[in-house]
């Protein structure tokens, strides 16, 4: 199982990473040069995202045997966190959530410290 970060361990490392101002100007001016334009250019970029409700697995002799009101069971019980994906790994966990009158949401239960490639 991936290593995961809660929202206390987050801040923790946020707290730690402040440091005394020099670490931070030092890496200012280094991505000031090149790297700061880099990261800002990207800053606009859409990202697919993608939240999956579970998965199985059927032959495709079941795969044709499928029609309206056929009933795919997923291995994952009513309840159990979703995932969030993007670019096909794994991100955050997090429960669905019923946003405005007709939309579902999720809200995230728990970051992914160390993304790992799904399946």
């Amino acid at each position: 199982m991936a290593d995961q970060m809660d929202y206390k361990e987050i801040d923790e490392t946020a707290e730690a990473n402040a440091g005394d101002g020099v670490q931070e100007e030092q890496a200012t001016a280094e991505t000031a040069g090149g790297e700061g334009r880099n990261v800002e250019a990207m800053m606009g970029v859409d990202m697919d995202v993608q939240i999956v409700l579970g998965e199985t697995q059927m032959k495709v002799s079941e795969l044709l045997k499928l029609s309206r009101g056929s009933v795919i069971e997923l291995e994952k019980k009513i309840g159990s966190p979703v995932d969030v994906m993007i670019n096909d790994r794994v991100v955050a966990r997090g429960d669905l959530v019923k946003v405005g009158d007709n939309n579902v949401g999720v809200t995230l239960t728990e970051i992914v410290k160390n993304f790992v490639p799904a399946g």
